[in-house]
């Protein structure tokens, strides 16, 4: 018997290793197993053996200040570490995870890849894809060692393969500082374990293929300089938690270096090793393309399926001969091609679907109730099941619909608001960050009471809700904290509206109190247009909702009174700027009118004088001079024979071409079809256009041009219709003629127009 413990390389997801491993454990029966994964975490080893708990799972770790950190060591039911865990649970076997400490993870450095680390092993990937004559690395080792039979070619074929892949790589793979540091404290627990009375011999060691030949040398005395790194090794206070994972994150095209491409088909050849039936993954994998084919009404036969499992023998048999004894048993590549051929008409494109159902999966782990979970975690799960939103707990995006009204019919007051309450929490989600839960469009553009929410779960809503953790341990205390915070750090007068406006949709009526409070304080400083637009926007917008989502919002009432008056009389003197300027002004005046019209008991009068005073002024930028007076017109406050006078005055001959079209560009930017039933308007506009020399009519078609360009097609054909009744001639011609100036002849004229010098 040899004195040196069993090294047993795997890869983190291999089937044909936790089945290999399992038999290997059996075969060996040893007095411990200790398995790579942080040393920190073995607490977490019962909660991965209840068997309540459904893979794939996540050990998650994170640092307890922010800004967090966080890693992340993913379980398949396949890889070799959880049937390791497993497996020693179910014999009474002592099992350790042996490699650094979370909390040393953590403090390490985050990895840059250095020049030629990563791409020095992918290039012997390479070199031996070529050789083997398969199309990439996954399938050379789906043939060579998922398919090798027997426990002893996956073991000795997994750990040649490692040793080989070192030599090649040795000291030049970009993390190859943090491999060395791994390795000497791995070999530093298997001394560990020895010197505690367990024989070598009766040690399985289960780790990376990689590593093995790094931990062989586990019985030589560390070098000085091993045992000063491992003595001064960097900590931070961490904490870890049990988490569900996906299929789709197990996978590498998630991102996940440790990943395979095809983690619903590497379960299948699980289920196919456990039954010792190897053909059942073709079998399995051909049937479920065909069904879902069947399911998303492409129509595949019986034979069909029947003549690609054929195929499939038959590709794998012609490209086994690379050395390889061929045992019958088809690759994921000999599958996919033959699926493609006989259910694809030769189209991947048309089986895509299929083929990403059937390889990635769309399934998600569980974790029963408390197991493993921070408090929060807890609190969100509890919700998640009171608000019945488990069902919407899926990878797939799922829409929900809102109605956040009281209904008079249902049977209890929980039931009466259960929308309500779903809103509340949905919207304490968005507020930490955490993305389970992505806002829609609401159902009607001005339904306070109707909400539409996108909702899809994945890992990453996990990990943000961990990180929550360190502002409260429910979702309220999170949401309230961060709103705390929120309140202390604003920058500007609106995103503290923005807080308000966030505590009303969350249902929080004491963070809601803190930031109004601030608020009003806030207010009485001097800010820019812009932000009190912004801000009277949004406490419009929560006044609204506030009956609805039952928190009283009458404190905001004389604050928004407050800063709406303020915007009134800061706006005439903000008119006074450049066009580059006048966009966001605009934009103010929009936000300013909708508050004053969706509020009757703001002082309208000193909104009306601010827009009279605007549209009257000639020193002014013409184009918010025009938009005043838009707005005055939708609001009545302006009249025909007003608008008329105001139309000749700026549309003359003693105004500059430039300024007269840019006034009626602001003055088309609102309320289009009470222009276009003015004929009146069209009539002093021909005449303005008809007094113009060549080089005023260019400089005015630039700003005539603009203020045209967002009409439709149909309102053009009633200007036309304008037009022709003007000038006595057809609608209908003038129309098309007027379509073929904007259409066919729009390049050319453009052209002779760069040319032209506008600040002359």
């Amino acid at each position: 018997m040899s004195n040196e413990p069993f090294f047993f390389g795997i890869r983190h997801l291999s089937p044909a290793g936790a089945f290999y491993l399992r038999q290997f454990l059996e075969e060996k029966h040893p007095r411990l197993v200790l398995v790579e994964g942080p040393c920190d975490l073995e607490d977490e080893l019962v909660h991965m053996r209840d068997p309540a708990v459904r893979t794939p799972i996540a050990v998650l770790a994170y640092t307890r200040e922010a800004p967090v950190r966080t890693l992340l060591y993913p379980f398949a039911e396949y890889s070799p570490e959880y049937q390791a865990v497993l497996w020693c649970g179910e014999n009474q076997v002592p099992c350790r995870f042996m490699d650094l400490p979370s909390d040393v993870f953590l403090a390490l450095p985050s990895r840059e890849e250095a020049d030629g680390g990563e791409e020095e092993r992918m290039d012997v990937y390479q070199a031996l894809d070529r050789r083997t004559g398969e199309d990439g690395h996954e399938t050379f080792w789906e043939r060579t060692l998922e398919q090798s039979g027997t426990a002893q070619g996956y073991h000795q074929g997994a750990n040649l393969f490692g040793k080989n892949l070192r030599e090649l790589t040795r000291e030049k793979d970009a993390d190859w500082e943090e491999i060395t540091l791994r390795e000497a404290w791995m070999r530093r627990q298997i001394r560990q374990a020895a010197a505690e009375g367990i024989a070598p011999e009766e040690m399985v060691v289960v780790t990376g293929s990689y590593h093995v030949e790094g931990l062989k040398t586990w019985n030589q005395a560390p070098s000085p300089e091993e045992e000063k790194a491992l003595e001064n090794l960097p900590r931070v206070e961490a904490c870890h938690t049990l988490m569900p994972y996906s299929d789709y994150r197990l996978s590498s095209r998630s991102g996940y270096g440790a990943g395979n491409k095809a983690p619903a088909y590497y379960a299948l050849l699980w289920q196919s090793l456990q039954a010792r039936e190897p053909m059942n993954t073709a079998y399995s994998y051909l049937s479920r393309i065909a069904l879902f084919q069947r399911n998303n009404g492409s129509p595949v036969s019986s034979a069909e399926v029947i003549e690609a499992v054929r195929l499939s023998v038959e590709l794998a048999r012609m490209r086994g001969d690379g050395g390889r004894e061929f045992r019958g048993v088809p690759a994921l590549r000999d599958l996919r091609d033959a699926a493609v051929t006989c259910m694809g008409g030769g189209s991947l494109a048309a089986l895509s679907l299929a083929v990403a159902d059937t390889e990635i999966g769309t399934g998600i782990g569980s974790l029963p109730e408390g197991v493993s979970r921070t408090s929060i975690q807890e609190d969100f799960y509890r919700q998640l099941k009171e608000l019945k939103l488990e069902k919407y707990r899926d990878i797939t995006a799922q829409e929900l619909a809102l109605d956040l009204r009281e209904k008079r019919s249902a049977a209890s007051e929980k039931a009466a608001l259960l929308d309500l309450h779903r809103s509340f929490f949905l919207h304490r989600l968005r507020v930490l960050g955490v993305s389970f839960a992505d806002p829609g469009k609401r159902q009607q553009d001005n339904a306070t009471w109707g909400e539409l929410w996108i909702l899809r779960w994945t890992p990453e809503a996990e990990i943000q809700l961990v990180e929550s953790a360190l502002r409260g341990d429910t979702v309220i205390q999170a949401v309230s904290f961060q709103m705390k915070e929120q309140t202390r750090d604003a920058g500007s007068l609106s995103d503290i509206a923005r807080t308000v406006e966030d505590a009303f949709l969350c249902g929080l009526s004491a963070a809601a109190a803190d930031a109004v409070e601030e608020l009003s304080r806030r207010a009485v400083d001097a800010v820019s247009l812009e932000e009190l637009a912004q801000t009277a926007e949004k406490l419009s917008m929560t006044i609204r909702y506030g009956s609805i989502r039952r928190i009283d919002e009458k404190p905001l009432v004389p604050i928004l009174g407050r800063i709406f008056y303020r915007a009134c009389l800061l706006l005439p003197a903000a008119c006074s700027c450049d066009d580059g300027a006048a966009n966001s002004v605009i934009q103010a005046m929009q936000r300013l009118n909708g508050v004053a019209l969706a509020h009757e008991s703001l002082d309208q009068e000193a909104w009306i004088q601010a827009l009279v005073q605007i549209a009257d002024r000639d020193d002014l930028n013409t184009r918010l001079s025009g938009f005043a007076a838009a707005i005055l017109l939708e609001r009545g406050q302006m009249n025909t024979e007003r608008l008329l006078l105001e139309v000749r005055r700026r549309l003359s001959p003693g105004t500059p071409a430039d300024l007269g079209a840019g006034w009626f560009e602001g003055l088309a930017m609102k309320n289009r079809y009470a222009l276009i039933a003015r004929l009146s308007l069209w009539e002093s506009l021909d005449a303005y256009l008809e007094m113009l020399d060549d080089d005023e009519f260019k400089r005015a078609l630039v700003f005539l041009r603009r203020a045209f360009a967002d009409f439709s097609a149909g309102e053009r054909d009633e200007i036309a219709e304008n037009l022709g009744e003007i000038w006595n001639l057809n609608g209908q011609q003038v129309s098309e003629a007027v379509n073929a100036v904007l259409g066919q002849e729009e390049a050319g004229l453009v052209e002779s127009l760069e040319e032209f010098d506008f600040d002359l």
